[in-house]
């Protein structure tokens, strides 16, 4: 029987070998954002002599938005014209990000990397979540993303550490380099040749959950602010993606102004999206069994909690343990948010509502830059930590008050449909 006439299945295990390669494949795209992690920052203040943290942070302004834009796209057109089309066209995207690196003349050359690679990230990252999901069906929902979030985390923290390493060796440009250049061909080729099209899948699990179709206007309204959960879950991702973008920009340059070497930066930055990355394996699982609200909320608290203490520590060992309960309280929620959308929508605009919600999730990138930057130029970097974690904190909480806690859906579609 060839693979176009065998009955579309839902669920892990009948599908774990497309599910394990898009596992792989998004690892693949998390280290292209972990290449910049440590030498971005550095790369700013110490070779082209940039001193406004605002200035700094515009790379990451860019990436915020430009990702938060091709989510969008990608979530939409993902349902009109198959997902495996916008994940190889991610990766086209991402193709000439380390080479703009490697040869920048100008810190503008640096931002325009930044465009493409919110591309890269926008149309793979979203497209690997659809298409785990479309594989998944909704009694594992949890465990999937939990999979999914936890490859692309831990390779986030493998590139972060072994270009911290790297740049210490071989410069701050080659590190990004010789990391993105890898691991885009190797996307690129995985996706080509290897990855099916799952959006049969969600139009299976589609036809066993009927419902009234509506347009993308009442979708985008409602996973903005017109259903309380969706409501919930998206504000709880744009806040969660600003400290994120607070610790990308910022924390490197906060740790060098202390003294701290390259090595010992790279290893700060390469902690917190492992224990992210890791964690993740038992907490999209967990949401499974306890639901979404509680490892929401919670985990914001935590990731609030982390972020006061490394304002309130000063020395590699605080900076640790920050570190490390940042991660937790991050693998907390970032799973758990994907599966509440994905819980509230129905399959035949679940792509686009994930969209509209990784939309506002990653539009806290440029958002976190923005206040951090200006908070530090005004105030120092200090102020502008703490900042982002009063934000953290009241965002658990407004989380806790509009989101429902329903349990995951059970598999409706369970019975295998030729297609």
């Amino acid at each position: 029987m060839r693979p176009s006439d065998a009955p579309t299945q839902l669920g892990l295990r009948a599908n774990w070998r497309q599910f394990t390669l898009l596992v792989l494949v998004n690892a693949f795209v998390g280290g292209m954002a972990g290449m910049e992690r440590v030498a971005l920052p550095l790369l700013a203040e110490r070779e082209f002599a940039i001193a406004s943290r605002t200035a700094i942070l515009s790379f990451l302004v860019a990436f915020g938005l430009v990702k938060a834009a091709a989510n969008l796209f990608a979530g939409r057109a993902s349902e009109r014209f198959g997902r495996k089309r916008i994940l190889v066209a991610g990766w086209l995207a991402g193709l000439p990000v380390p080479v703009l690196i490697l040869l920048a003349p100008s810190w503008d050359w640096i931002v325009f990397a930044n465009v493409l690679l919110g591309i890269n990230q926008g149309l793979c990252w979203s497209t690997t979540v659809i298409m785990k999901i479309d594989l998944a069906g909704p009694e594992r929902r949890g465990l999937a993303l939990g999979l999914n979030e936890s490859s692309g985390y831990l390779a986030v923290s493998a590139a972060a550490l072994i270009s911290g390493y790297l740049a210490g060796a071989w410069g701050l440009r080659f590190a990004p380099f010789a990391i993105g250049a890898t691991l885009a061909v190797a996307g690129l080729v995985a996706s080509l040749v290897l990855v099916r099209e799952t959006l049969p899948h969600a139009r299976h699990e589609g036809r066993a959950r009927p419902a009234a179709a509506i347009g993308f206007g009442e979708v985008f309204r409602r996973t903005s602010w017109k259903d309380r959960t969706l409501f919930g879950a998206t504000q709880a991702g744009l806040v969660n993606n600003l400290n994120d973008g607070m610790a990308w920009g910022l924390l490197p340059l906060y740790f060098a102004g202390y003294g701290l070497p390259l090595p010992k930066i790279g290893f700060l930055a390469a902690l917190y999206p492992a224990v992210w990355g890791a964690s993740q394996l038992f907490t999209g699982a967990m949401s499974d069994r306890v639901g979404r609200r509680p490892l929401i909320s919670w985990g914001m608290y935590v990731q609030a909690a982390a972020i006061g203490l490394l304002v309130l520590t000063h020395d590699f060992a605080g900076w640790t343990a920050a570190s490390v309960l940042l991660g937790l309280g991050t693998a907390m929620v970032y799973p758990t948010l994907l599966a509440a959308v994905a819980d509230v929508a129905h399959p035949d605009w679940r792509a686009s509502a994930l969209g509209v919600y990784r939309l506002w999730r990653d539009s806290g990138y440029a958002l976190g830059a923005l206040l951090a930057g200006a908070v530090s130029d005004l105030a120092g970097v200090g102020w502008a930590i703490g900042a982002v974690g009063t934000l953290t904190f009241f965002s658990g909480g407004l989380a806790a008050l509009t989101m429902k806690n329903a349990a995951p859906a059970r598999n409706p579609a369970a019975v295998p449909l030729r297609t």
